[in-house]
């Protein structure tokens, strides 16, 4: 979803880090083959999309508390769309989980943030203040909001949000 927004909104787009920690992905299988049938369909998008290949962490889902964390400290910075696309390919090109510090920390050297800064900014309490504030009253995501606070969930929700932007000639 990341990548796609970039490619599809005409207008540069805010990144607000949420953590919704009742959404997580994968969550509820019955069974082996249902997982993988997800899966494969997550595979097979990204390959659809022209995106890198899926490289599966070693446990979805996996706590992304701290990757939101580090992203809402990294949005202080002026970073949070690059930290946040180096953290989404560590977890899903280069397969590390996003609760392991390291990978973190690496998604952060890749967006020219310190490590240590970034693992100590994620930890403290006005980091985790604006995450939660962030999050309030979020119940699904990828979410797009517009300006005019009109919404759009689900996977085609940067394609809907740049027809709205498109219909009122922003």
């Amino acid at each position: 979803m990341a990548e796609r927004i970039l490619r599809t909104m005409p207008v540069a787009t805010e990144w607000v880090p949420v953590h919704v920690p009742s959404l997580r992905e994968g969550d509820g299988f019955r069974c082996a083959a249902e997982a993988a049938i997800w899966r494969a369909s997550i595979e097979r998008r990204a390959a659809e999309l022209a995106l890198q290949p899926v490289r599966w962490p070693p446990e979805v889902p996996f706590d992304s508390a701290l990757a939101m964390r580090a992203a809402t400290y990294a949005k202080g910075t002026g970073r949070a769309v690059a930290f946040a696309l180096a953290a989404f390919r560590q977890a899903w090109c280069a397969g590390r989980s996003l609760a392991d510090p390291d990978a973190v920390a690496i998604a952060g050297s890749a967006c020219e943030l310190h490590p240590r800064a970034l693992l100590a900014g994620a930890q403290a309490r006005a980091t985790r203040e604006a995450l939660a504030r962030a999050s309030a009253g979020v119940t699904d995501v990828p979410a797009v909001v517009l300006a005019g606070g009109e919404t759009f969930t689900g996977e085609d929700a940067p394609e809907r949000a740049a027809a709205a932007l498109a219909g009122a000639g922003a």
